[in-house]
């Protein structure tokens, strides 16, 4: 497979690399989406992990352009090049809200190489950020979301949940590094796993509701296909359990004759990153973007 490595620069001034590849051959029937952005979870990027590898390769096929892209948190801890100099980035660093500023220079990409309809593919974190800037921030040429595995980020389940010590612990933590001046901070956080972030980020991840996806599936003016593995639903934790039926509520209770559809499904005996389920993935991703 041969991809081209690009380049695009966000309206705050961030400079994000990606790799596009394009189909061969161009589809003999209409397609919902001309071209899909793959978006990788946290501490993620575009030329990491292998589970959008399946994806690709079944896309381009279909006649779908396919781009995978870095968003600010790729990686864990990065130096990211702008105008006036480099910045800091990565997972420990990030706020998810600014996503749109990447997702929206992506999608500002692909038009200006001529492709119209846009569908984004996000797993974990990168569901919730393509999920959110769908909401908030939706590029008018997306058509279509697929969220794999989005969890719940949210402060009053997590403050209830079997692991509430070590989460309260950790936003205790990171709230004293706030108030004495030290956003920037790294701190090594318990919840929701061990990891190295920045106080400003793991309050922005953690703190409170607004990543909560609950919040904004009712607001995505686009079809929606969220998918989850059976596996992670039954052993993830609180971020997990019982999201399905709690999405597909919060999308029935919104529905009018003209609201965008909502689909979701779960993969049997997949985890959260479906490891030996590639294969089932992508057939659930394929078909949902092929639809009439």
């Amino acid at each position: 497979m041969l991809v081209e490595l690009v380049r695009v620069k966000t309206s705050d001034g961030l400079r994000l690399d990606g790799a596009l590849a394009l189909p061969t051959e161009s589809s003999t029937t209409p397609l919902v989406v001309e071209a899909v952005i793959l978006l990788h979870g946290v501490g993620g990027s575009f030329f990491s992990g292998a589970m959008f590898e399946p994806l690709t390769a079944r896309l381009l096929e279909l006649g779908i352009a396919v781009l995978r892209v870095n968003t600010r948190g790729y990686g864990s801890i990065n130096m990211i090049a702008t105008d006036g100099g480099a910045t800091r980035g990565g997972a420990a660093f990030e706020v998810v809200d600014q996503c749109r500023y990447d997702i929206h220079a992506w999608c500002d990409f692909l038009v200006a190489r001529g492709m119209s309809r846009i569908g984004l593919v996000g797993h974990s974190l990168g569901a919730i950020k393509a999920v959110y800037s769908a909401a908030h921030a939706r590029h008018p040429n997306l058509t279509s979301v697929v969220a794999a595995s989005p969890p719940r980020l949210s402060h009053s389940a997590f403050q209830h949940g079997p692991r509430s010590h070590d989460y309260f612990d950790s936003l205790a933590t990171a709230k004293q590094l706030m108030n004495e001046g030290r956003p920037e901070q790294l701190l090594t956080a318990k919840f929701p796993f061990p990891l190295l972030i920045s106080a400003a980020s793991y309050v922005d991840k953690y703190g409170d509701e607004r990543y909560n996806i609950l919040k904004f599936v009712s607001q995505v003016e686009c079809a929606t296909l969220y998918i989850y593995g059976s596996l992670e639903l039954e052993h993830g934790g609180i971020a997990f359990a019982g999201l399905p039926e709690a999405i597909q509520q919060a999308a029935t209770q919104a529905a009018t004759a003209t609201r965008p559809k909502v689909e979701v499904t779960t993969i049997a005996g997949a985890d959260h990153f479906y490891a030996g389920k590639y294969d089932e993935l992508t057939d659930v991703v394929a078909q949902w973007l092929i639809r009439e």
